[in-house]
């Protein structure tokens, strides 16, 4: 979600009031709690004609799309109470969260990564790997980027060729850190791991833990590595998304770092870029490329990665449309 979209919607949970509010959240994640809570303890006075704007743009919207994602749990309290102050925020959570509590690998979803690493930092690599295939990807890549080079990379491996947990497992893992699901012995493995989830973890790498951990998987598996290489969205593939995606991603995107990503893009994709602008800032950018004296491929890599995530965003919030080897996935 961009910043107006997270401000518009902070606007938006205190105009409805407590008791619609808390219906709300229950149906936000982690990382929308804490965004929303942040605007939201930050909003100062808004305008009457901002309001009734926000409020227009809503009434329209759900005309046609009333859904919404289904998850909810713990970390909403320190955002509510920072958000709203102790007294509301204590009769919004007990309302929210009631008697329920997050359990097992389910609480870990809640918890900040660092917390997340320095609780499971020492159990088995295959452990590890179990338990983070069920966090969302990016939070997955930033538990990952807190351990040694050698334990996230063996991390990886493992989640590339884990092809299933079974509900046993999953059951004897959570004596640990609690329950996260039960069931019949005689139920069939959940699908979980894969070349698919490695790929997506792996998209929110570094250059420099990627290529780390692709080397890891190449030594052990090149014909696997090569398979996760094919389900990455690596900058080239911006080549694949329509003229109108394109442009969507420009207006998020700083000059600057379009820049620098560009230094080590390919002329095609350079031409897509450019055909997406208007003629005087494709003529501005062309000259400011010529212009831009040598660029480590470090910083290009951190540049192409910066842009990758916001184009991984919006392809979330349903702006563009991105698949592996081309192929369009609507998200």
């Amino acid at each position: 979600m961009s910043d107006l979209g997270i401000h518009k919607a902070a606007v938006l949970m205190l105009a409805l009031g407590e008791d619609e509010a808390v219906e709300v959240m229950k149906f936000l994640g982690p990382r929308e709690v804490q965004k929303l809570g942040s605007a939201m303890s930050a909003m100062k006075a808004v305008t009457a004609d901002e309001l009734d704007s926000v409020l227009h743009e809503f009434r329209l919207r759900t005309k046609t799309n009333t859904s919404f994602g289904i998850d909810s749990d713990d970390y909403i309290r320190n955002v509510l109470t920072k958000a709203l102050g102790d007294d509301k925020a204590t009769s919004l959570l007990n309302r929210i969260l009631g008697a329920r509590e997050a359990r097992g690998i389910e609480s870990l979803k809640w918890m900040d990564a660092q917390s997340v690493s320095e609780l499971i930092r020492n159990e088995h690599p295959q452990i590890i790997a179990t338990i983070l295939v069920h966090l969302e990807r990016y939070h997955a890549c930033e538990v990952l980027d807190h351990f040694t080079e050698r334990l996230r990379n063996d991390v990886v491996l493992r989640i590339a060729t884990l092809d299933g947990v079974q509900p046993a497992a999953l059951r004897e893992l959570n004596d640990v850190l609690t329950k996260l699901l039960t069931g019949n012995e005689n139920l069939k493995k959940k699908p979980m791991g894969g070349i698919r989830t490695a790929a997506e973890i792996l998209n929110f790498f570094s250059g420099e833990n990627e290529s780390s951990a692709m080397d890891t998987l190449k030594g052990h598996d090149p014909e696997m590595a090569q398979a996760i290489m094919d389900e990455m969205f690596v900058f080239e593939n911006i080549l694949d998304i329509d003229d109108r995606g394109v442009q969507s991603i420009l207006r998020e995107v700083q000059s600057e770092s379009l820049i620098i990503a560009l230094k080590g893009a390919s002329e095609a994709l350079r031409a897509k870029v450019f055909k997406n602008m208007s003629q005087r800032a494709a003529e501005m950018m062309k000259e400011d490329l010529e212009s831009k004296g040598p660029v480590r491929l470090s910083e290009v890599e951190e540049k192409q990665k910066e842009i990758l995530q916001i184009v991984r965003r919006m392809a979330d919030e349903g702006q563009v449309a991105i698949g592996p080897k081309g192929e369009d996935v609507y998200v």
